[in-house]
């Protein structure tokens, strides 16, 4: 691993860029614009690469003051875009920030905050907490509370044994990048279903760097998925996981932390939402039944892993796989 100089007050906006993929990002897409214009000085630090939305979340971005680019939305990729996005928008920063449409910030100072992490010049990548958006129902709510405890932590390959899979988490719904450990990793990969933080994440551990997340660091962004949205999610982390098979290999099984999920939220329906008890044993056999089928997506026809999956877009284009 190459050591970054170390940051001399973690890290200063001027030396961002914050981007944003956006694709009909409604309301909520409004609000994040809100929070994120509060918390940057200069909106055009902030860039938004637009799927052709038609709900006017284009409109929302300019009128931010928010430099705006349009792509076609068949060809958006999880990893391709945000790669392209760095080669686009990067130049001359030493960090990049990428938020999801639909992620708010609680408040200006979970921004720096996030970047203080790059103080350590250790950090190749950080990440903050997620809270569930208000009104969440209580499985988008335990989903969130599960992921993102109250607790920072700086990880690196040593925490391989104690953690897990664990050890290489991280979400690019709220998280940094050190420019130079991104490129030292190849960026960010278009091959993948999803989960393209998750590899750079494994990439980076791999080479030495190490992982940081920053519970102060704070945005709202939960999902009410149904049963079925929540089967089609994990069939693609099955696929990932069979795609990233270094993820496995290095760091572990998934299904130990699916255990521990499925006893938490056992306990936490228990104490605050009793009467939806029986739901839980359904849903998790859903997702595992999905995640098994995603790890052998191999062996299924294009067309069912298609219905399968939530990111339908990666079936329909055949170099991506």
């Amino acid at each position: 691993m190459i050591v970054a100089p170390e940051a001399r007050d973690g890290c200063g906006l001027d030396r961002v860029r914050i981007v944003v993929p956006v694709r009909n990002g409604g309301a909520r897409w409004r609000e994040a614009a809100r929070a994120l214009r509060a918390a940057v000085p200069d909106p055009s630090l902030v860039a938004v690469v637009d799927s052709r939305s038609t709900d006017g979340s284009d409109r929302a971005a300019v009128e931010s003051g928010f430099e705006l680019e349009q792509i076609d939305p068949g060809m958006f990729n999880h990893g391709g875009t945000r790669q392209w996005a760095i080669e686009q928008f990067c130049a001359g920063k030493e960090f990049a920030v990428f938020l999801t449409h639909d992620a708010i910030l609680e408040g200006p100072e979970s921004l720096r905050s996030l970047l203080a992490a790059f103080s350590d010049p250790a950090v190749g990548a950080a990440y903050g907490r997620q809270l569930p958006h208000r009104g969440a129902g209580p499985f988008e709510a335990h989903m969130i509370l599960f992921n993102y405890g109250a607790t920072s932590e700086t990880r690196s390959l040593a925490d391989a044994p104690r953690l897990g899979i664990k050890t290489a988490y991280i979400s690019n719904s709220f998280a940094a990048y050190r420019l130079s450990a991104l490129r030292a990793c190849g960026g960010f990969p278009s091959h993948l279903i999803l989960g393209e933080d998750t590899c750079v994440a494994v990439k980076m551990l791999l080479s030495g760097w190490k992982v940081r997340y920053c519970a102060k660091s704070q945005v709202r962004h939960s999902h009410a998925y149904t049963i079925l949205q929540e089967a089609q999610r994990y069939f693609d982390f099955g696929v990932l996981h069979t795609q990233l098979s270094e993820l496995i290999r290095n760091f572990g099984a998934a299904e130990g932390e699916g255990a521990r999920f499925v006893a938490s939220e056992l306990r936490y329906f228990a104490a605050n939402a009793p009467r939806l008890l029986p739901v839980v044993p359904v849903r998790n056999a859903a997702k595992y039944v999905s995640y098994r089928l995603g790890r052998s997506f191999e062996r299924l026809p294009r067309g069912l892993c298609r219905r399968l999956s939530m990111t339908k877009v990666f079936w329909d284009t055949a170099r991506q796989n």
